[in-house]
């Protein structure tokens, strides 16, 4: 039976937080799945819901910890899904990186010619002849 003030404060705070990582939880799953459909639209809308789930649950879990503490089971969820967002995060870098590199072969930096710097003066590379 449960008789201690921390006890019952440990009680409420998984009650507080129970909700809160379950939520964030299903965000995450909904971003990586938006990401393994290649879902621009679907990654935009998970990517702010998850935003906005990650802020909740970081205010739940400091005032949990500030009222008498966050449950270890609990505590364990949220490092794991720190561990999903750092995942997500690399795959993202990894397709922007693949994605750079193919903009570099089709759009090579030639095609920049005719482009005026900033003082002014072109940016073209001489052909022979005067420079347009």
């Amino acid at each position: 039976m449960i008789n201690s003030a921390p006890e019952v404060r440990a009680l409420q705070n998984a009650a507080l937080l129970e909700p809160s990582v379950a939520l964030l939880e299903l965000r995450l799953a909904e971003l990586a799945a938006s990401i393994a459909e290649r879902d621009a639209e679907g990654i935009e809308r998970a990517s702010a819901s998850l935003h906005k789930a990650l802020a909740s649950s970081v205010a739940d879990f400091q005032r949990a910890a500030r009222q008498g503490g966050v449950p270890p089971a609990l505590r364990q969820r949220l490092i794991l899904a720190g561990g999903q967002v750092a995942t997500l995060r690399e795959v993202v870098a990894r397709a922007t990186r693949s994605l750079d590199r193919a903009i570099d072969v089709l759009l090579p930096e030639s095609t920049v010619l005719g482009v005026y710097g900033a003082g002014g003066s072109s940016l073209r590379q001489s052909q022979g002849g005067l420079l347009a």
